[in-house]
């Protein structure tokens, strides 16, 4: 069998899913936006500068790894962990970040702005606006920015400005909701470089567009060592760029019979019977936020939940809109893992193979046990490490692990 081809339709929408959902203001810049990454897709030019960049200045390809010592603590066959906390700024972000600055200065825009909650976009944005000598703003959560001080400084110290948010929970739902409500105000010179597969068309596809390069490199990584595919392919999901990176390539390249099963691991907080969790998918229902239709957790009168994760990269209270329609479409799971499932398999990794993931890639990391009981001790895992963790040890400190 061939492998499966999906994508959006003309308006931006994944079945039922996607759209655009904006002001009258905002739909010519979304479709100038449109307009000028087909036309970048379909330049050489453009293609040769990114794939210069993400060579010599990210540092792609990152590493397929092979966790020996995982695998035999968690029960399978083997573990291949795609290794983009080895990108330069510590995380998947700056693939996209690098695509959207430059389709940013082919634009004419001199000044990008962006959202974040664990800062790792925030940081990529910055790194990136330095690098093409564009002004940047980050806006991001007051309780984030408390939980993630760190990455705060490294935006400061690449030149951005950081623009508290504190409506709300003061995290990155309510940041996502300021940068768009400032980019509607300056459309006109701002260029909102987006972090996730969500938002309004045509966001999500440019967004997985950049990142597929995770999946397209772990096949021909695969490919090279002439060994099958492996079994399952799992990924962490907030809104869900580095799952959908991940997954893409898996869906359009791979035949039917020789895919992986896809795994994505959504944040549970304290736990789906709680009002402490993020788990879109699990909890929630088709609603429209920020600009696009997708599964939201929502009120019944349809008004968004504030959602809850120790990760201040997965609390967002929906899912990029092609992950509802691969869920819909059976083409991948997700499931829900707590914090402290999170929190036992950030440990195991440093202790088992001395490396400290972020604490969104321990979502995905903590489903290895639950693969092990369905597929097997004999089953191979791959696992996309979306980030490091240094930015994530006070929280994992405060939470009493390696004490």
């Amino acid at each position: 069998m061939t492998a499966r081809s999906h994508e959006a339709d003309d308006l931006g929408f994944f079945g039922p899913y996607g759209g655009a959902y904006v002001p009258e203001t905002v739909v010519p810049a979304l479709a100038e936006l449109d307009a000028a990454f087909t036309q970048a897709k379909a330049d050489p030019a453009y293609a040769e500068e990114l794939g210069t960049l993400l060579r010599d200045y990210v540092g792609r390809p990152t590493p397929l790894y092979r966790a020996d010592r995982l695998a035999a603590a968690v029960g399978l066959g083997a573990v291949y962990l795609k290794r983009e906390d080895l990108n330069h700024t510590g995380a998947h972000k700056i693939n996209n970040t690098i695509g959207q600055c430059l389709l940013a200065k082919r634009m004419g825009k001199q000044r990008v702005i962006a959202e974040t909650g664990a800062g790792q976009h925030g940081v990529a944005t910055a790194t990136a606006a330095a690098l093409m000598g564009l002004e940047c703003a980050v806006f991001m959560g007051t309780e984030d920015i408390r939980r993630q001080s760190l990455n705060v400084y490294k935006m400061k110290l690449l030149g951005a400005e950081v623009i508290p948010v504190d409506d709300g929970t003061g995290t990155l739902a309510d940041a996502v909701t300021a940068a768009m409500r400032h980019w509607v105000e300056r459309v006109n010179d701002t260029f909102y470089v987006l972090g996730s597969a969500l938002g309004p068309h045509p966001y999500p596809t440019i967004v997985r567009d950049l990142q597929r390069i995770i999946g397209d490199e772990s096949i021909d990584q695969f490919d090279a060592r002439e060994v099958p595919m492996p079994d399952a392919v799992v990924a962490c999901v907030g809104g869900g760029s580095n799952a959908i990176g991940t997954f893409y390539p898996f869906l359009v390249r791979v035949p039917d019979d020789q895919r992986p099963r896809l795994y994505g691991a959504e944040a549970a907080g304290k736990g789906i019977d709680t009002r402490f969790t993020g788990a879109s998918i699990a909890l929630g229902k088709p609603g429209v936020m920020h600009g696009f239709m997708s599964y939201l957790l929502q009120d019944e009168r349809g008004n968004p939940l504030e959602a809850y994760s120790i990760s201040a990269g997965l609390d967002y209270p929906g899912i990029g809109p092609e992950h509802a329609y691969l869920h819909d479409e059976g083409l991948v799971t997700y499931l829900p893992v707590t914090d402290d499932e999170a929190l036992v398999a950030f440990e195991q990794l440093c202790r088992t193979e001395g490396i400290i993931p972020a604490i969104e890639s321990s979502h995905a990391l903590a489903l290895l046990p639950r693969i092990a009981e369905e597929l097997g001790p004999d089953a191979v895992v791959m696992v996309t490490v979306s980030g490091r963790g240094d930015k994530d040890v006070d929280i994992v400190r405060e939470a009493g692990i390696g004490e």
